[in-house]
């Protein structure tokens, strides 16, 4: 009779206890490529090492992450040094990482720069080959796997934000030896037959360097850059990069980023419309009463109004004006008359008359010039005597000259 049946809990530990006792698996390096990398929150380092095709699961404790040195990266050649355990809850064995050795580049990791470095150099990548997204697309085209959680999220975020475009799906495989090929035929087909597509979207999930190699194959970014619509690559993680990101005329960080790039929102613009609709509207009305107001201006009657009161307004302005000079003139006029009266009394005073009333008289000669001085007199000589009441012809018999008396 054989040996009692054991639990499955008891058969895994039973072989965890063998490998932790095997000399080789106890401390074991072994080489390979790093491949589904993971940084978990726990602190925690997930990977497996691959070649052609086998794979080995590998495990960092917290622990041992910061005895590491040297950074991780997808596709990286290590020599992985720890022990062989089994993960007793799922039967499954790992390698506990307790050292890593980098041990130069891998193979994808060799090709994806070699074959990116060939396309820049042809010009695939220039900024200026790049296509604008037109502002209001009708029709997009989604070329990814019809099953995967991409096509759904990029659905649900543009229907979620423009209820106007149509979406079509090309469904392609996106990993696996023949995807590159029918990513590219699609992508091919869609600028031949479908001549309506204003935008492509292609694009998977995240996952493990090899799994999105379909996406730095040299026909798919050859099939991007012949597109003459406008290619958006949505592959991966933020942290991802194709060569199928470099050649297209956008680069979106995910597939849910991608449909946000590639529609405006309608909500907003309706938003938009109402609010210029109603500024329209405002403005409408502002014109519609200054016309208004314009039109009642034209009115006869109120025209005829209007031209009374200015009338009257102008006459009332022109008596003040009248009435004004009336008494600007009534002063200068008797400051006028004050004037003449002043100059007519200067006149009377300086009249030879009123001086010779006064008492004065005038002596001329013969020839009637006035005698001003004795010494224009000489004995003899007849002259006339004018007074204010008439006058008188003399002759001159005594002279006074200086104080002297000549007879």
């Amino acid at each position: 009779m054989g040996l009692k049946p054991f639990s499955v809990g008891q058969v895994n530990n039973y072989i965890g206890r063998i490998l932790k006792t095997d000399p080789i698996l106890g401390n074991i390096s072994v080489i390979g490529e790093i491949s589904n990398l993971t940084f978990h929150k726990s602190g925690y380092v997930f990977f497996s090492l691959k070649e052609d095709k086998s794979r080995l699961k590998c495990i960092i404790s917290p622990w041992n992450v910061e005895k590491i040195t040297c950074p991780l990266e997808e596709g990286m050649e290590i020599i992985a040094s720890g022990y062989i355990s089994v993960f007793e809850r799922d039967g499954v064995y790992n390698l506990n990482v307790r050292d890593i050795e980098t041990n130069g580049i891998g193979q994808l990791a060799v090709a994806f720069e070699k074959l990116k470095a060939k396309l820049e150099k042809e010009g695939l990548f220039a900024q200026e080959n790049k296509k604008p997204l037109p502002s209001f697309p009708s029709n997009i085209a989604v070329v990814t796997s019809e099953t995967g959680a991409a096509v759904r999220d990029i659905i649900k975020t543009i229907k979620n934000k423009n209820d106007y475009v149509n979406i079509l799906v090309f469904p392609v495989l996106v990993q696996g030896p023949a995807a590159a090929r029918e990513i590219a035929g699609a992508i091919d087909r869609i600028n031949a037959e479908y001549s309506d597509i204003d935008i492509i979207i292609t694009g998977r999930g995240g996952g493990s360097m090899e799994e999105l190699w379909a996406f730095n194959e040299e026909i798919v970014a050859r099939s991007i850059f012949a597109s003459k619509i406008p290619v958006i690559s949505a592959v991966g993680h933020e942290t991802d990069f194709t060569i199928s990101d470099f050649t297209a005329d956008f680069r979106a960080a995910t597939p849910t980023a991608a449909a946000e790039m590639a529609v405006p929102d309608t909500n907003e613009i309706r938003l938009a419309l109402n609010e210029m609709r109603t500024a329209l509207a405002d403005n409408l009305i502002r014109n519609i009463e200054m016309k208004k107001n314009r039109l009642n201006a034209l009115d006869p009657n109120a025209f005829a109004r209007g031209i009374a009161e200015k009338i009257a307004y102008e006459q009332l302005n022109a008596d003040r004006i009248i009435e004004g000079m009336e008494e600007s003139l009534r002063h200068r006029i008797a400051s006028l008359k004050e004037r003449v009266e002043h100059l007519g009394t200067l006149i009377s005073t300086a009249d030879p008359k009123s001086i010779l009333a006064r008492g004065y008289s005038v002596v001329t000669d013969e020839n009637g010039n006035i005698i001003s001085s004795a010494d224009d007199l000489s004995v003899g000589q007849n002259v006339m005597i004018e007074t204010g009441r008439g006058s008188a012809d003399a002759r001159i018999t005594q002279v006074e000259q200086g104080g002297c008396t000549h007879d």
